[in-house]
């Protein structure tokens, strides 16, 4: 078996101390290692970006917005409950497209071993359930396990007057990733400056280094930008655990690729323009609206895992974080790159102690660098 299709073939060593644990302020001062072609790179920062990239590329970002998916609560018994929501169940199953929101919710719970179907949950307060009830609070039940995620399908009981979304704005709390431990970072520092399509529970973290200013100076370059929409969910860090990458099955995430972004692809296509994915999540959203050999629109869920020997057929340039080792966004970027290449420029953000993960430095992989076959 190829190398490539092994596991081991993509961990890496991260001292600790190179886990951000908060946001660059600005947010386009953080560093930027730019991959210039199949041999050279160099350093510099975001906000060089319009310099990196041409007049008639187009820029294509997620505009998806991160909810406040953690939402602390208790069982009738008083046992302390925490959820993270993960996905509304608002779907359409004969077009698998998102319809409207949801009071049914896919979520992770702890502790999961005692929260069985029937079980009730309560958000609030320490009073009793029936008492908290009867005063007009959230609760949720627990309609079945979900085995693909060990989570819970929650059926929300919201009191009359009132919306679900009201009561997680009230709620919860922006949900940061695990390995940011010590951060005092404000919710909307996780959010993009384009943020508008809330649904998410992680943000597509390569746009956070975007400001308004940065945005119209691409815009004055030439350099037109186009929207996507991924609802990031478990599926984009749901870690892959099978040795064989080919065994690993990724979770489903909500995917809407709008008809005003397949126009703009087409259009710079056509005129010779370059395709620049902000993220690898818009990389997934392009590549999954293209699954039949051209761009098409799509609305509905994609399960796409990319790796290397994949067939590239929209995307020509990326612009990415630094990712955690044995993840699927590794295997992603390696598909463009080459693993042993993308590898070996890790070690060099890392001697040069660039910042890695969600609050990290990013990387940019012009066109001129990828190795990718294409279609």
């Amino acid at each position: 078996m190829s190398s490539d299709r092994l596991l081991t073939a993509y961990d890496y060593t991260l001292p600790e101390g190179l886990i951000a644990q908060a946001p660059c302020v600005p947010r386009d001062q953080s560093r930027l290692l730019v991959v210039q072609d199949t041999v050279q790179h160099c350093h510099t920062i975001v906000q060089t970006l319009p310099d990196w990239l041409r007049s008639g590329d187009l820029l294509v970002l997620n505009n998806t917005r991160v909810i406040p998916a953690r939402l602390h609560g208790h069982k009738t018994s008083g046992m302390p409950v925490e959820v993270l929501l993960l996905e509304s169940q608002a779907v359409d199953p004969s077009k698998g497209t998102v319809h409207g929101t949801s009071d049914r919710w896919l979520a992770l719970v702890k502790p999961g071993r005692r929260l069985k179907p029937g079980a009730t949950i309560v958000f609030g307060g320490q009073e009793p359930a029936d008492q908290q009830q009867e005063a007009g609070s959230l609760s949720a039940t627990v309609l079945s396990i979900d085995a693909a995620t060990g989570g819970r399908l929650l059926q929300f009981n919201v009191p009359p007057e009132t919306t679900l979304d009201e009561w997680i704005e009230r709620l919860g709390q922006v949900p940061l990733p695990p390995y940011i431990t010590e951060s005092e970072a404000q919710p909307e520092q996780y959010q993009t400056v384009y943020a508008d399509r809330p649904g998410a529970i992680a943000a597509p973290t390569a746009g956070l280094h975007f400001t308004p200013a940065l945005l119209e100076r691409l815009q004055a370059h030439g350099i037109k930008q186009a929207f996507v929409t991924l609802h990031v969910g478990v599926g984009t860090f749901r870690p892959v655990e099978a040795a064989a990458i080919t065994d690993h099955t990724m979770h489903a995430e909500w995917v809407d690729v709008p008809p005003e972004t397949v126009a703009k692809i087409q259009e710079t296509k056509a005129s010779g323009g370059r395709i620049i994915a902000v993220g690898t999540t818009v990389v997934r959203s392009l590549e999954a609206a293209a699954q039949s050999g051209t761009i098409q629109t799509f609305c509905g869920k994609t399960n796409l895992f990319i790796y290397p020997g994949y067939k590239w057929r929209v995307v020509d340039g990326l612009m990415t974080n630094f990712h955690l080792p044995k993840s699927s966004l590794l295997m992603l970027v390696s598909a463009l790159i080459g693993r042993q290449r993308l590898l070996d420029l890790y070690q060099v953000a890392i001697a040069e102690q660039y910042r890695f993960y969600s609050f990290g430095d990013a990387m940019l992989i012009l066109p001129e660098a990828g190795v990718g076959s294409r279609e």
